[in-house]
């Protein structure tokens, strides 16, 4: 990979944001990354050469700052990676709407903001769109009961990913919901199957593979195609 190629994290202060961050140094790739607060960015800061924005993804100013401040770049890739994993327990009888107002802004309507002001700068022909999605997303797998919200929220993802792409009408643009796996970080827990280098290679090798095939593909860190 020659060093021109340029990619964007969106949400990369810990965790699988860190670790794609850290693979794509190591490829040869120039790295821009946001964090959401300026005082958690001590792993992003060792990485060489990388230049970190603030961002909070919910805040719509915010989001037009950075679109201001990005004005003239050209990303080969655009990873939009933050979300949450909601309230605990994820009980519909007992959820408080802030909290569920929060989980489906954060997971699911913020990153197509984020998609919406950066897809004009990505790549014409080659560049690649990810969204860091979950096979808990899919209504087909009956699966993770006890985190029925977040499954939702991801699932709620996935459709307005597919709204998106319908409307941009880009046939050149390689989109991709990535399940990154069962990963042992904060969110995944320790008892989770693979760790954050297995899943961030993984999911690097798959952008590298699909680069200049367009369209949308629902696909894990292994590139196995997932169902909707």
């Amino acid at each position: 990979m020659s060093a021109n190629k340029t990619a964007l994290i969106i949400g990369a202060s810990r965790g699988l944001g860190l670790g794609l961050a850290q693979r794509l140094h190591e490829d040869g790739w120039n790295v821009m990354a946001t964090v959401r607060d300026p005082g958690k960015r001590t792993g992003l800061s060792d990485i060489p050469g990388i230049r970190i924005e603030t961002l909070e993804m919910n805040d719509g100013h915010q989001l037009d700052a950075l679109q201001q401040r990005l004005h003239g770049e050209v990303f080969d890739l655009v990873f939009i990676n933050a979300g949450v994993m909601g309230p605990q327990p994820q009980d519909p009888e007992q959820v408080q709407l802030a909290d569920i107002g929060h989980l489906f802004m954060t997971n699911a309507v913020a990153p197509i903001r984020v998609a919406q002001r950066l897809v004009g700068q990505v790549r014409e022909g080659s560049g690649v769109l990810a969204f860091m999605s979950s096979i808990l997303g899919s209504i087909a797998i009956p699966d993770g009961g006890e985190l029925c919200l977040y499954k939702a929220s991801k699932a709620a993802l996935n459709s307005m990913i597919n709204s998106f792409v319908v409307q941009q009408q880009r046939p050149d643009l390689c989109v991709l919901a990535m399940h990154p796996g069962w990963v042992k970080t904060e969110m995944g827990g320790e008892n989770a199957e693979i760790d954050v280098l297995t899943s961030t290679r993984g999911l690097l090798d798959q952008i590298k593979a699909l680069r200049g095939h367009g369209g949308l593909r629902f696909i894990n860190y292994k590139g196995e195609n997932l169902t909707w």
